[in-house]
């Protein structure tokens, strides 16, 4: 289960590198990330295909040039992990204290959709965990920020917004919007079982982890691919606002009370669950 100490200053000990960073810094970075994706949005662009045929466009390469550019000249002995830079080999990450994990636009499909349903992450994580993060939302004019010990907080309002007290009676339920696998909704489907009325809202991004940091979402089960940067930054927020984002056993269909971790040898994250 989650370790609740972090959230009591009276068990927590100045860190000298997240005490020396200011939140407002990186939402201000991610504020120029957006203003420069939505020159793009509103706009004709084109679309190129990475190996993984994932798809990347103009937006995401000038969003994380912006990004890796103000981070750099910021803190330049803070070395950075982007889902578009080149990957780095673990034999150097590994000895990593600190590093900022980076998706310069979540949800391309999204934004190539318009949908509005696509976010700017900047996460600051503390060797396997996020202790600070900032998930912004262009379009719908959303900003999502977390530090260790400082509270969540959705623009000037702090998370959570509202709690479920009687989830056997109603749950809200949030999963991806393009990637919904059938693991994933077998899962939901069994929640329905313990409760009276159930509500599935389908959410792009990591809108969908940020919705059950700020109670508009109860639960997010993702059984189904994702990486380290798809998550970092609005996991800090769910951890802050008093959620935990669990790993999932498939094997034998439960939820591990261990959380996400971060900088593994393998930047894929296992399946998980956010409650």
């Amino acid at each position: 289960m989650p370790n609740n100490t972090i959230h009591n200053p009276e068990h927590r000990t100045p860190n000298p590198v997240l005490s020396d960073i200011h939140i407002e810094d990186i939402v201000t970075i991610a504020k120029s990330a957006g203003d420069a994706i939505m020159e793009i949005y509103n706009r004709d662009f084109q679309v190129a295909y990475k190996d993984d045929k994932s798809p990347l466009t103009e937006a995401d390469t000038k969003s994380n040039e912006i990004i890796c550019e103000a981070l750099a000249n910021a803190y330049p002995n803070i070395p950075m992990l982007s889902e578009e830079n080149k990957e780095v080999p673990f034999k150097e990450r590994k000895n990593w204290e600190y590093y900022w994990c980076i998706d310069p636009i979540d949800g391309t499909k999204e934004f190539i959709k318009k949908n509005g349903e696509f976010t700017v992450n900047i996460a600051l994580i503390h060797k396997d965990t996020p202790v600070l993060g900032v998930v912004y939302a262009p379009v719908l004019q959303e900003m999502y920020k977390a530090k260790k010990g400082e509270g969540a907080f959705k623009n000037s309002e702090r998370l959570p917004l509202t709690t479920n007290t009687t989830p056997e009676k109603s749950l809200s339920v949030v999963a991806s919007k393009s990637h919904l696998s059938k693991e994933t909704q077998d899962f939901i489907d069994d929640l329905a079982k313990g409760t009276e009325q159930i509500a599935q809202v389908s959410k792009g991004s990591s809108l969908k982890l940020v919705m059950v940091a700020e109670g508009s979402a109860d639960i997010y089960p993702r059984l189904a691919p994702t990486m380290e940067w798809d998550t970092a930054a609005a996991d800090a927020i769910v951890r802050e606002s008093g959620k935990m984002t669990y790993q999932y056993t498939p094997e034998s269909q439960t939820l591990n009370p261990e959380p996400l971790q971060y900088n593994k040898v393998d930047l894929l994250n296992p399946w998980f669950v956010v409650k």
